[in-house]
């Protein structure tokens, strides 16, 4: 039993430690995409699967546009990030408004505490890579400078980052 429970404290001290040193040094929320979007580069599919590359931007960013529900939008990926996080104007977009009732979920940022809107995705899909059903929230454009690909999308895919360049895998 006791190495049971320690197992299962090593893993996730591990979930808890490996995004952050994934991540080491990189914000929540970025204030501003006003950096040059990084191209996707499709990777050789492995195994019968799909997969998709993406550079380091030179903001030190991995940024990329997504289909969301069939429209376009740009994202910056982040792990620390726990939906996807839209900001409302690019959420109109999709069809998708909420009321002012609707921003129920307290959210814990970079930036201080703010409201945000459970809503529900289709379909997100980053190059040949798709996901249905996608949990996200949508905050008011004044707290929040770019729409984010967060763990939502990227629990549902695998990814690895390895020398400036983020691997998405299905």
């Amino acid at each position: 039993m006791r190495s049971i429970v320690s197992i299962a404290i090593m893993f996730l001290a591990a979930a808890l430690v490996v995004p952050k040193l994934v991540d080491r040094g990189r914000t929540t929320q970025v204030a501003s995409a006003s950096a040059v979007t990084a191209a996707p580069v499709l990777a050789a599919p492995s195994n019968n699967s799909r997969s998709i590359v993406l550079d380091r931007a030179s903001n030190g960013h991995f940024q990329t546009e997504a289909r969301v529900d069939g429209r376009r939008l740009e994202f910056v990926v982040d792990t620390g990030a726990s939906y996807i996080a839209l900001r409302e104007s690019d959420a109109a977009r999709l069809g998708i408004h909420p009321t002012q009732r609707d921003y129920s979920v307290k959210v814990n940022t970079a930036n201080g505490v703010t409201r945000a809107a459970l809503v529900q995705l289709n379909m997100v899909e980053v190059g040949n890579i798709v996901v249905r059903d996608v949990p996200a929230l949508v905050h008011p454009d004044q707290a929040l400078g770019v729409n984010l690909l967060g763990m939502s999308f990227l629990s549902k895919v695998r990814w690895t980052h390895d020398r400036g360049k983020l691997v998405l895998e299905q």
